[in-house]
């Protein structure tokens, strides 16, 4: 796993930079022209009649810069999650194979696990990285020292386990990502209310336009960064889901195929 941190890291990394691009791209280019344009037009409209109500559009609901930083830290989040799920679906794609070819009724002898250890370790270097053969050369290893069925399962549940912690490890940037959001949204919260403060006097006169869109700041930037929380921390728990089913299948793997075939001199 130690290897694959550089290459995940050179990932988020560019994928981070990448994201940030073609959002300031779009937002520059197209969602805030657009939401200026249509707030000049509800103006307008409320000066022509009193009675006019503006309809809420999703264009200024996302125009400010505390939703564009909640849509980058989204889209990075849903990038590293991907890279995640799409390694954990590979790993379990070696659980379709018999990794250790042990016929039914065979049993494995502490003198045969080299035999058996050439059938994985002949695997490609990317796979025998994984979990599932990591586990079944650490079983076939320990067996073959110790000679104790009850030492490979202990072995074999460790590593699992300690996989397990190493993958709950690594989810803590994007739990940090699905904690930030919601922070960026109050923020805005705070910059609108505190700009709305600042424009009080305005309203006391009886112009509340600048308090109005100071106020529309601060709930639309607190709604948005609510509602992509939700949908972030949803696609986590998911992908913890996923992450503790391969970890849960290996060690049945590993005790199915290989360990209920030992026995000890």
């Amino acid at each position: 796993m130690k290897q694959n941190f550089p290459t995940e890291f050179v990932f988020q990394v560019t994928s981070l930079i990448l994201i940030v691009i073609v959002i300031q791209i779009l937002y520059s280019g197209h969602i805030r022209p657009t939401a200026f344009e249509i707030l000049e037009a509800q103006e307008i409209r409320m000066g022509q009649d009193p009675y006019y109500v503006p309809e809420r559009s999703v264009y200024v609901l996302v125009r400010d810069f505390e939703q564009q930083v909640c849509f980058i830290l989204m889209f990075w989040a849903f990038g590293i999650m991907g890279y995640k799920a799409m390694r954990a679906i590979r790993e379990r794609s070696l659980h379709e194979q018999d990794l250790v070819n042990v016929p039914e009724g065979m049993r494995i002898l502490p003198e045969d696990t080299r035999d058996y250890a050439r059938n994985v370790q002949a695997l490609p270097a990317d796979q025998r990285k994984m979990l599932l053969p990591r586990a079944l050369l650490a079983a076939l290893e320990r067996f073959g020292s110790t000679r104790n069925v009850q030492d490979v399962s202990a072995a074999s549940r460790d590593l699992c386990h300690g996989e397990a912690d190493l993958l709950e490890s690594e989810l803590s940037m994007i739990r940090y990502i699905a904690w930030a959001i919601p922070s960026v949204g109050f923020i805005g919260t705070v910059r609108g209310i505190g700009e709305a403060l600042g424009q009080a006097h305005r309203a006391v006169e009886g112009d509340i336009t600048g308090v109005t869109t100071s106020l529309g700041v601060a709930f639309n930037s607190t709604f948005i960064a609510l509602l992509i929380s939700i949908v972030v921390m949803f696609l986590v728990h998911q992908l913890q889901q996923l992450q503790e089913r391969l970890v849960f299948d290996t060690e049945t793997y590993v005790d199915h195929n290989l360990i209920r075939h030992m026995k000890s001199d």
